[in-house]
C-alpha cells in the first residue's frame, strides 16, 4: 500500500542517491547510475505547465460567472487576481519548506513538521477532495452527454438530441464507455508527465469555450442583446453582506492543485524551474478564468446560473444557437474527460477518507500550517502575517458559507403563511 508521504516518481538518469523521504513503488527510482527500465530524461517545461493548469481548471470554471453575479465584475475579478496571489504564495510556502526538509512530497512535508499525524490528516484531505471531485466529474458529463430530469422537467442530453434516446447513449451505457474507453487507460500511465498532451489538448478544450462564449456575448453585444453588467455587488442588507462571502470556497476551489506540484517538480529535468512552471500554469489558469468571468456574466447576467453550462440548454437568441449550445457542452464534457486522469494520479497513493471541506485545507490550512510550525526557521514575519491571513481567510469563509447555505436551506424549506 502506497501513500502521498512516500511517492515521488522521479526517474533520474545521472542521480547518484535517492531521497530518503520516499519510496517509489508506482515508478522506478534510481539504481545508483543506472539508468531505469523505460529511459526518461526529464519532463519539459511545456508538459509541466500543461499538467498544473489542467489541475487546476476543472469544473469550477463553470462557477465563476455566477460569483460575479454576486460580487459584481470589479470586486470579482479582483477576487480572483487575490486568489492566483495567495495560491502562489502558499505553493511557494509548500516549495520553500520541502527544500528545507529535503522532503519530495507533500505528505513527506506534512509528516515532518506535524508528524505522522499530519501525514495522514493530508492523505485524508487528498483522498475526500479528489474522489468527491471526480464523481462531480461524472454527474457533469453524464448530464451533458446523456440529459437529466430535474423538477419532472426532462433535459436532452447532447447524443440523446442528435440520435434520439438509445440504450447506447443512455446515461449507465455513456459512463460506462468513457471509464473503459478514457479514464481507465489513461490513468495507468505510470508518470504525470505522460499525461501532457492530453494536458494541453484539455486546455485547449477549455479555451474553445470561452471563444464561443466571448463570440456570442460580443455578437449580442454589438446588436445590444446584452446590458453593461454590474462592476460592484449589490449589498441591500446583511444577508446579501455575508452572502459576499460564500464565493471564497468556490474561488479557492478552482485554483487547487497543490497536491500535483510535487510530482510534478520531481519530474521535470531541472526540478529549479517549478517557480516558473507554477507561476505560468497560475497566469493562463488567471486568464482563462477573468475572460470566461466576463464573458459568461455579459452574456447572461443576473440570470447567470451557478452552473453557467445551465445557461447553454436555453435559446441563446442568435443564428446557430442550438449548434453552439452543443459545442459548449461537448467541449466542456471533453475537457473534464481529459482532466480526470490528472485528478486521480493522486487518488493512487491515498488511503482512508473523512468528510470535510479538505479543498480550502490543502490550498491554505496546511500551508500556512507549515509556515506557523516553522521546523527549520526559515519563515519571515511576512510569511507569518500572510499565513495568518490564509487560515482566518479559509475558517471564516467557510463558516460563513456553511451558515449560509443551511440559511439558505431552511427558509426554502420553511412553511409558507
Amino acid at each position: 500500500m502506497t501513500v502521498v508521504g512516500d511517492v515521488a516518481p522521479i526517474p533520474r538518469r545521472n542521480s547518484s542517491t535517492c531521497s530518503n523521504d520516499i519510496a517509489a513503488p508506482l515508478l522506478p527510482e534510481c539504481h545508483g547510475d543506472e539508468v531505469a527500465h523505460d529511459e526518461f530524461n526529464g519532463a519539459s517545461f511545456s508538459g509541466a505547465v500543461f499538467n498544473l493548469a489542467t489541475t487546476i481548471i476543472g469544473a469550477g470554471i463553470m462557477a465563476l460567472p455566477a460569483t460575479m453575479k454576486i460580487l459584481g465584475l470589479g470586486l470579482g475579478i479582483t477576487m480572483i487576481v487575490v486568489m492566483a496571489f495567495l495560491t502562489d504564495a502558499s505553493i511557494e510556502f509548500l516549495l520553500r519548506f520541502s527544500k528545507a526538509g529535503k522532503n519530495r512530497s507533500y505528505g513527506g512535508l506534512m509528516g515532518g513538521s506535524f508528524g505522522n499525524p499530519g501525514r495522514i490528516l493530508l492523505q485524508v484531505a487528498v483522498l475526500v477532495n479528489n474522489i468527491g471531485v471526480l464523481i462531480v466529474y461524472m454527474i457533469i458529463i453524464g448530464d451533458v452527454l446523456a440529459g437529466k430530469t430535474e423538477d419532472g422537467i426532462h433535459h436532452f442530453g447532447v447524443l440523446e438530441g442528435w440520435f434520439g434516446h438509445h440504450w447506447w447513449n443512455g446515461r449507465a451505457a455513456i459512463l460506462l464507455i468513457t471509464t473503459l474507453g478514457v479514464f481507465a487507460p489513461l490513468a495507468c500511465f505510470k508518470r504525470i508527465d505522460s499525461l501532457k498532451f492530453t494536458s494541453a489538448l484539455s486546455v485547449a478544450l477549455a479555451v474553445v469555450f470561452l471563444i464561443i462564449t466571448a463570440g456570442i456575448s460580443i455578437m449580442k453585444l454589438i446588436s445590444g442583446g446584452v446590458a453593461m453588467p454590474r462592476l460592484l455587488p449589490d449589498v441591500t442588507d446583511l444577508t446579501s453582506f455575508w452572502n459576499l462571502f460564500t464565493v471564497v470556497p468556490v474561488l479557492v476551489t478552482a485554483f487547487i492543485c497543490h497536491y500535483n506540484v510535487h510530482s510534478i517538480q520531481n519530474e521535470l529535468e531541472d526540478p529549479s524551474q517549478i517557480r516558473p512552471v507554477v507561476r505560468s500554469a497560475l497566469m493562463l489558469c488567471s486568464s482563462v478564468y477573468i475572460m470566461t468571468s466576463i464573458f459568461g456574466f455579459l452574456l447572461f447576467g443576473d440570470d447567470t446560473l451557478d452552473d453557467v453550462l445551465a445557461n447553454f440548454d436555453t435559446d441563446l437568441g442568435i443564428p446557430f444557437g442550438s449548434i453552439l449550445n452543443d459545442a459548449v457542452r461537448v467541449s466542456y464534457a471533453l475537457h473534464l474527460m481529459l482532466v480526470f486522469p490528472i485528478v486521480f494520479y493522486p487518488l493512487r497513493i491515498n488511503i482512508d477518507g473523512l468528510l470535510f471541506p479538505s479543498a480550502v485545507c490543502l490550498g491554505f490550512i496546511f500551508p500556512a500550517s507549515i509556515i506557523l510550525k516553522d521546523r527549520h526557521d526559515k519563515a519571515t514575519n511576512r510569511d507569518t502575517t500572510l499565513a495568518i491571513f490564509m487560515i482566518v481567510l479559509a475558517v471564516l469563509s467557510n463558516a460563513i458559507a456553511i451558515y449560509s447555505d443551511a440559511y439558505a436551506l431552511f427558509k426554502k424549506n420553511a412553511p409558507r403563511e
